[in-house]
């Protein structure tokens, strides 16, 4: 269905693609993998027609209808949500707009002498809406509109009042309504919930037609994929399975190619060593110009590329007292709304406490309450003895000064430390080289949640509560912060609708339920095993 043909691209010195080819065909769900700056947005606007590459074919079959979906969702305000979901729902939704029309104008009495021509257009229409399932259309879009995590208040509402998260699933609705035969998905995972992650990974499973997307979430990627393309050194290559499936390839394939490099740096070693010690001789001139012309039509390996990364070793978290904190008959309302009554919650030392909840349960609520952030309507909030607090929110990222660049934010906050060590640690969360020069007021959202992480992690508190601190962050670098606080040895309370660091992380679980908050001992696997499910408000066994 779609086909990119031997394509080349260059965007001033850097060179994005060079003789690269890839085909998708129906049914197949393609994850879009490589680093930030690889090229995967331009490949989708290849696709859309919005670029052509210098070289090369792009190929879309005839008559096969392409939606794209992007972090760019462009203007909305002024309609209800339910009526900009179905305005993008592509052939039906202009139909519609005819059929609605058509109506206006047969009740027009001005418009009496065109009365059998707009008869008979209303009955072609009408077969055509129907044909094309428009009446059933409205019902379709609420459906998804509610799997999306919406309210039916927020449905009715105008968009215009929506967050800019909220608009990027009005946006994602919209293409899901449209069912085209093709989808290109820019980060869909991006602004959902763990519900709403779950409801779309079973939509997109059962969806018939061709799927190419990019997503930072590696359990998302793994339900929902079945082949990766990689963007690779301009190359596109393409892996059967899933992502796991991939990274296991990857790794082999990157072993193999070491192994046989070495081989042969080994054997011209050897080789050029021979013909260096034997080439003044006279006796071996026939055996050292055999060997010149062998090393001439060798086909030189080359080096595998590697992906840079830095090592950090990240300072030890201070020691707190047993009780880190204490919740003791809380009450915390928003107006009517009352999120927690008569609440008691206790964390102790070296616990890992995920909390999982439905959209508006009281998640954020809480981790603000156990950080000081907000206080309790009544009751109280005790933070314990020795304890090091570190908030991480997504208002954190705004305290940041913009007129400083990456380098001058780490050294103003560890001025003790040496350039070098504030370099290497920039270089853990993928700042690398030059990077550090950038002005924190152009960095992206995932950049900015990376220095504020960095600024943390260097010298660590020994409680952290993170409200949603994968967002935005590329799977490297989720990878990397996984990898640092399993490490971490003080006390964890944190948000996430990212699967794959709940499991690697909780050992505790705090699920806020309409009868009240449910307390598991165990983490996030062993609460999926038990209740299974795998986020509140989902029936038992919804995978």
């Amino acid at each position: 269905m779609l086909r990119l043909d031997n394509i080349a691209a260059q965007f001033g010195k850097q060179i994005l693609f060079v003789g690269a080819s890839a085909a998708i065909r129906k049914g197949e769900k393609v994850g879009l993998i490589g680093p930030n700056g690889a090229g995967k947005s331009t490949l989708f606007r290849y696709l859309m027609r919005e670029e052509l590459p210098d070289e090369g074919a792009v190929a879309v079959d005839r008559g096969v209808t392409v939606g794209y979906f992007r972090q760019d969702v462009g203007e909305m305000q002024g309609k209800p949500v339910i009526a900009e979901t179905m305005n993008g729902a592509g052939p039906v939704s202009e139909v519609a707009q005819e059929l609605k029309q058509l109506e206006h104008d047969l009740a027009d009495p001005d418009k009496a002498d065109q009365m059998e021509k707009l008869v008979e257009r209303f009955g072609e229409v009408q077969a055509r809406f129907d044909a094309l399932g428009g009446y059933a259309l409205e019902g379709r879009a609420r459906e998804i509109l509610a799997g999306l995590g919406f309210s039916e208040s927020m449905v009715e509402g105008d968009v215009g009042a929506l967050s800019g998260g909220w608009k990027m699933r009005v946006a994602l609705a919209r293409i899901l309504l449209m069912k085209p035969d093709a989808m290109l998905l820019d980060e869909p995972s991006n602004h959902l919930d763990l519900e709403s992650l779950i409801w779309l990974e079973g939509f997109l499973k059962n969806y018939e037609g061709a799927l190419l997307m990019t997503s930072h979430d590696r359990e998302f990627m793994n339900r929902v994929c079945t082949s990766i393309i990689e963007i690779d050194g301009g190359e596109l290559i393409t892996y059967s399975g899933n992502y796991d499936f991939y990274d296991q390839q990857k790794a082999m394939a990157m072993k193999q190619q070491q192994a046989a490099y070495e081989r042969q740096q080994a054997m011209l070693a050897k080789e050029i060593a021979f013909i260096e010690h034997f080439k003044a001789r006279a006796s071996h001139a026939a055996q050292v110009q055999s060997r010149v012309k062998k090393l001439d039509k060798i086909d030189k390996l080359e080096a595998p590329r590697r992906v840079e990364k830095v090592a950090f070793e990240f300072k030890p978290a201070p020691r707190s007292g047993e009780d880190v904190v204490k919740l003791m008959k809380v009450r915390k309302a928003y107006g009517p709304k009352v999120i927690y009554d008569n609440f008691d919650f206790l964390v102790r030392r070296r616990e890992r406490w995920c909390v999982l909840g439905v959209n508006g349960a009281g998640k954020s609520t809480l981790l603000k309450l156990a950080a000081g952030a907000s206080q309790p309507d009544s009751g109280t909030v005790t933070i314990g003895g020795s304890v090091k607090l570190g908030y991480f929110a997504q208002h954190a990222m705004d305290v940041l000064d913009g007129t400083k660049t990456v380098e001058e934010t780490l050294m103003e906050a560890f001025p003790r430390s040496s350039v070098g060590t504030m370099r290497t640690l920039a270089g853990c969360f993928g700042f690398i080289k030059d990077e550090v020069e950038k002005s924190v007021r152009v960095l992206s959202g995932g950049e900015k949640a990376r220095l504020v992480l960095a600024l943390m992690l260097y010298d660590p508190p020994n409680f952290l509560v993170l409200d949603e601190p994968t967002n935005h962050l590329d799977m490297a670098t989720r990878e990397l912060l996984i990898g640092a606080l399993k490490d971490f040895d003080g006390t964890l309370l944190f948000v996430s609708h990212d699967r794959h660091f709940l499991a690697a992380l909780s050992n505790r679980v705090l699920e806020l339920t309409p009868q009240g908050p449910v307390p598991y001992g165990g983490g996030y696997t062993e609460y999926v095993a038990r209740t299974g499910r795998e986020a509140p408000g989902l029936h038992p066994n919804t995978k």
